[in-house]
């Protein structure tokens, strides 16, 4: 018997290329809507690809009245946490308002199963480590304001019309697939391995740690690194347990371990053989000094757990990637 149609937004973005590719594998039919905003078409893996934008009304009655769909995922929010701050607007227009959309075009259409990929960020500032999803959510930017609402529509929306969800919290999501041939390119890019790594490329000439007085073993933050194909498989699981009538939830992904700015450039300068010069800057503002996820609740309920749990694998497979990106010197 074949498997159902998934409905992937965003799917020619980082995670979503990476979600394309497992849910080709699992034998699913996958539909990718993107507008190509920040994704990139060459990245996706196969399935059927539709260039449409999630906030038009006609294009996603394209998708819904061609295809039967039975599940949609959804990553095509804008996550940079900065330039929400400065265009608060925009963030709230793509993230929330485009979602309603979405979710409006969903129950005309009688589809009723949806995957949210959503953000650690809606906790701001921890008051415990690691984190439960029980822990209060406050965020402090607009990107995880933005992230909340979403989730608080969702509760809204599955109570009133019955429609399922499962809520993903991620933390910070690196690496790529283990082939090599898709992997993170973000145009400005704002996460620490990729750019540790395009220092061992040449396409910068340092990076710059942003404080080193927080109170961790080395002084520099603490971050919780889970790589890109152990989300998609959590959300794969996540899938096929709404598919099953196994009803919402609520998970964050992490591998409920810490390591420091440091520590990754350390790892870094290890792995590529390039000796990734560093320079130190004062604190940001915002930054907590350590986030890790307890990831307890999907590895109870879905028997989830990461494959790649090693700081040296996350790495190595971001840098078999990023050499290959890097442009000729």
């Amino acid at each position: 018997m074949s498997k159902p149609v998934i409905l992937v937004v965003g799917g020619a973005g980082y995670i979503g290329s990476h979600m394309v590719l497992d849910l080709l594998r699992a034998g699913y039919e996958v539909i990718t809507l993107d507008n190509l905003s920040r994704g990139h078409r060459e990245l996706l893996p196969g399935g059927t690809f539709v260039e449409g934008d999630l906030g038009n009304p006609d294009d996603l009655e394209q998708v819904f009245s061609a295809h039967p769909v039975k599940a949609v995922m959804h990553f095509a929010a804008h996550s940079l946490v900065g330039e929400s701050v400065e265009q608060p607007l925009d963030y709230y227009r793509n993230n929330v308002v485009n979602t309603v959309t979405l979710l409006e075009a969903m129950q005309r259409h009688g589809v009723r199963h949806f995957i949210f990929s959503s953000t650690a960020a809606v906790y701001g500032e921890p008051e415990q480590t690691p984190i439960p999803e029980t822990h209060r959510c406050r965020p402090t930017n607009p990107y995880g304001a933005t992230k909340l609402a979403v989730e608080r529509l969702l509760q809204d929306v599955s109570a009133a019309s019955g429609m399922s969800f499962s809520i993903l919290r991620y933390f910070n999501a690196a690496g790529a697939a283990a082939e090599g041939n898709i992997g993170e390119r973000h145009r400005p890019e704002t996460h620490l391995i990729p750019l540790v790594l395009q220092v061992a490329t040449g396409e910068r000439e340092d990076i710059c740690i942003f404080g080193t007085d927080y109170p961790t073993p080395d002084g520099t933050c603490l971050r919780d690194y889970i790589h890109v194909s152990d989300l998609t498989r959590a959300h794969l699981l996540a899938l096929e347990a709404l598919l099953q009538g196994k009803g919402n939830s609520t998970y964050n992904l992490g591998n409920a371990t810490g390591y420091s700015v440091t520590q990754v450039i350390e790892t870094a300068r290890t792995i590529t053989g390039h000796a990734i010069p560093a320079v130190t800057s004062g604190r940001r503002p915002g930054d907590p000094a350590i986030l890790i996820a307890d990831s307890t609740a999907i590895r109870d309920a879905l028997g989830w757990r990461p494959a790649f749990e090693n700081l040296d694998d996350i790495i190595r497979s971001a840098w078999n990637w990023h050499r290959k990106e890097a442009p000729a010197a």
